[in-house]
């Protein structure tokens, strides 16, 4: 297929340091961002999302980022299908664009293609799922899925609920392993694809996160978090920092614990992510500091 034009993505864990370079990437490339982050799509919800500030925001134009509400479902699928006119459309106008973002799911709907073969929500299963996370926690999530399809246990975000519910989901109605069913053919799309991976020392990444969850604790995430409180059974809100947070409100842990949870399971997070990217053979590595060497491979590439 004839390509219209570049996409870039700039692709990593956590923390590490991806919304900085995307952005140098886009004034140096004339650029826009696309948003491939799955909580920052959501408007209620911006310190716990380390969503890019407002003058990140205004230094580089973003998309898909605010444009949805955490009461309204949202996956890989229905992002693919937004996201691939809005560059077809976007390329008649720019050279390229830049794609930035941590989820691994999210990121593969756009490289890859959703398989269309993985079924859609069952209600029934889902309020099953919701029930088991209520009463017996989120470790009988996990035990389920272990159970059903071990190959994606390894690789999925396992304090991500909503994750967990959709691949459990898709086991049982389907009668498959989730992973089997979501490799699907890699289609083949109109623009060239660039992958530019971030990572650095694993210690010096963790350090990064611990501060980054302490300095969103000072700007205000407890707050936030009481702000979405009736929300807490939303998807949306199932994952890392708002969990956590919800436990302690309701009195079932100290603040001081929250906190360290919430550190110990960014790290976690972290560290599923780089498995999940490591396996994609086009990804170029660098560290962040190597900026130069960054832009200089793309241009080689373009």
């Amino acid at each position: 297929m004839k390509k219209i034009g570049n996409l870039i993505y700039v692709i990593g864990p956590t923390a590490v340091g991806k919304t900085a370079t995307a952005i140098k990437l886009a004034k140096d490339l004339n650029a826009e961002i696309v948003s491939a982050d799955s909580r920052q799509f959501f408007k209620e919800i911006s310190i716990g999302t380390a969503k890019p500030t407002a003058e990140e925001q205004a230094a580089v134009k973003h998309h898909f980022i605010n444009n949805r509400s955490i009461t309204e479902d949202y996956n890989a699928s229905d992002f693919e299908k937004e996201v691939i006119p809005f560059l077809e459309h976007y390329f008649k106008k720019r050279q390229n664009a830049v794609l930035c973002g941590g989820s691994g799911m999210y990121i593969d709907s756009i490289s890859k293609g959703f398989d269309e073969g993985v079924p859609t929500a069952d209600e029934e299963i889902r309020k099953k799922l919701n029930s088991d996370l209520e009463n017996q926690g989120i470790e009988s999530l996990q035990e389920q899925l272990k159970s059903l399809d071990p190959e994606f246990y390894k690789e999925v975000d396992l304090n991500n609920s909503k994750r967990l519910m959709r691949a459990i989901e898709v086991c049982l109605i389907s009668g498959k392993k989730y992973s089997e069913i979501r490799k699907g053919k890699k289609v083949d799309r109109f623009f060239k694809e660039i992958k530019i991976g971030l990572s650095m020392d694993r210690e010096v990444l963790y350090e990064r996160i611990n501060k980054r969850v302490d300095l969103m604790m000072n700007d205000g995430l407890l707050e936030e978090v009481k702000s979405v409180h009736q929300y807490r059974n939303k998807n949306a809100l199932k994952t890392v920092g708002y969990r956590e947070l919800f436990n302690y409100l309701e009195g079932n842990t100290s603040l001081d614990e929250a906190v360290e949870k919430i550190k110990v399971n960014s790290r976690r997070y972290a560290k599923r992510q780089l498995t999940w990217f490591k396996k994609d053979q086009s990804i170029k590595w660098f560290e962040p500091s190597q900026y130069e060497e960054i832009l200089q491979y793309i241009r080689n590439n373009l």
